[in-house]
């Protein structure tokens, strides 16, 4: 094994990486800046299950921007289900978007979770004007196939 050769980059290589470096990071700072001013209205959406309660905040457009969830804030087991969990949950959802400038928000909830009514309250609670509240929780209109009959 002979030497190791170290490779040294030219002048020119060196400015050019350090300028797509600067691009990357002014970009991002746009994109935050652009959030912030921009966006005033959102929708929140709500999935209250058995098990678990979750959150995502979305542009009008349907862009998610924040989500969060029982388990993702700390809480497990059979505590995820509570009323209690759904409104920290609002809590954390309420705070990004009082942090990205969302004032208005639409309320669609699906499921049916005991966690629905605290955290739409929760989020009244920490300063978002609720325009409308929408229940989008599926129903059956025929129900599914029946099994068929038994022989015996």
């Amino acid at each position: 094994m002979g030497k190791k050769r170290i490779i040294q980059k030219t002048e020119k290589e060196l400015i050019e990486e350090r300028d797509k470096i600067e691009a990357k990071i002014n970009k991002e700072k746009e994109t935050d800046v652009s959030l912030k001013g921009k966006i005033k209205e959102g929708r929140i959406y709500i999935s209250a299950s058995y098990n678990n309660t979750i959150m995502s905040l979305t542009d009008l457009k349907g862009n998610v921007l924040s989500w969060a969830s029982a388990g993702s804030i700390g809480f497990s087991g059979a505590k995820k289900a509570t009323p209690f969990a759904a409104s920290k949950v609002a809590e954390t959802i309420s705070q990004v978007a009082n942090k990205i400038g969302i004032k208005r928000v639409e309320v669609l909830v699906k499921g049916i979770g005991s966690g629905r009514e605290s955290a739409i309250r929760s989020l009244a609670a920490r300063g978002l004007d609720i325009i409308s509240i929408k229940d989008v929780t599926p129903i059956p209109h025929n129900g599914g196939r029946s099994p068929k009959v038994r022989r015996v």
